[in-house]
Parts: structure tokens; sequence; C-alpha cells
């Protein structure tokens, strides 16, 4: 059952076939959420051009800001592992945090005591109706694994994520690894 592999914390790899869909064409998701509703995730190797000192000028640090998914692009999510230090945190799992006290993430940063490999912010998130989900993974258009970096995806560097995923999940996806991101261009 697709269900039952569908867990928060757990990682969607974009299938190789999914091309010229802007947001989601080599996009690693972390699931933060799944239930009978529906789920979310947030893409997490999509940096944009903007900082967060771009977006929110009172923060003075320069963390890069990803596009979280296609719903919602003009509000600001976050997920971080340091729950100790960010009140009304909510488990996604393996350590991993979202949201909390804005206002106090906000001093937090502004006094050096969270660094990028602590937080990661996003315009949007990847939402998907009550079974939606389910039958995207039915169409071969996502690969469930299990996130192996755990908090430290985090501070994952991107360039190569998806990449790196593919590689791990050998097989018939190798010869993706080294395919051109737009095979047409080929």
């Amino acid at each position: 059952m697709i269900s039952e592999k569908l867990k928060k914390g757990y990682l969607l790899i974009a299938e190789p076939s999914i091309i010229g869909d802007l947001s989601f064409n080599r996009s690693v998701i972390l699931l933060a959420d799944h239930n009978a509703d529906g789920s979310v995730g947030f893409i997490m190797n999509k940096p944009l051009k903007y900082t967060i000192n771009d977006l929110i000028p009172e923060i003075n640090a320069s963390f890069k800001i990803f596009n979280g998914g296609p719903v919602e692009q003009d509000n600001l999510y976050f997920i971080h592992n340091i729950p100790e230090l960010i009140p009304n945190s909510i488990e996604i799992s393996n350590g991993i945090y979202w949201g909390g006290d804005f206002e106090s993430t906000k001093d937090l940063i502004n006094n050096g005591q969270i660094k990028k490999e602590n937080i990661r912010f996003f315009l949007g998130y990847t939402g998907w109706e009550e079974h939606q989900l389910e039958k995207e993974m039915e169409a071969n258009s996502w690969i469930i694994t299990q996130n192996n970096y755990e908090n430290k995806i985090i501070g994952k560097s991107t360039a190569h994520f998806w990449k790196e995923q593919i590689i791990e999940l050998g097989g018939e996806y190798l010869i993706w690894s080294n395919a051109p991101e737009n095979p047409y261009l080929n």
C-alpha cells in the first residue's frame, strides 16, 4: 500500500520523467505532513535569488530562500533543527521542526544564535489534497525514500541533491544521473 509508505520526514524524489514542470523537475521534497486530509512538503533543492534580508530587512543575515512549492508563494515558511531555541515548533521527524515563534526566530538570527545549518526558509509549499499524492505515486511521478540525513538535511548543499539521490537509488536510475536537465536540448 502506497499510503503506508508515505510518512512525515520522508523524501519524495521526482521521477526523471517529470520534464518541463518548473516546480517539480528534479525536485527533492521533504514531506512535512501526511494524513487522511492530504500532504504538505517543501522542495529542498530549489534556491531562489533572494535572501532572508531581502524579504525581511530587519533580519541581518543572508540565509538563502528556497522555492518550497507552488502553493502560497507569497508566504514564508521555515524548518529548523533547534526546537530548544524556537518556541511553538512542530516536529516533523528525526529532529526536524516546522515553524515556531517568528519574533523569537528573528531575534535569535540577529544575535547570531541561529546559523544557516540550523534553519531553511521557503516561499510557498507543496500541497496535495486527500489521496492526490497516492495517485501521483501510482502514476510513478515520485520515488519515496527515507531521509537518511535526518536533521542535517537543513544544512545540506542543494547543487547536486537530486542527482545524489538518483545515484543512491541505483539500478535503472543511474542512467539519469548524468542526463541534462532538459533532454530536448541535448
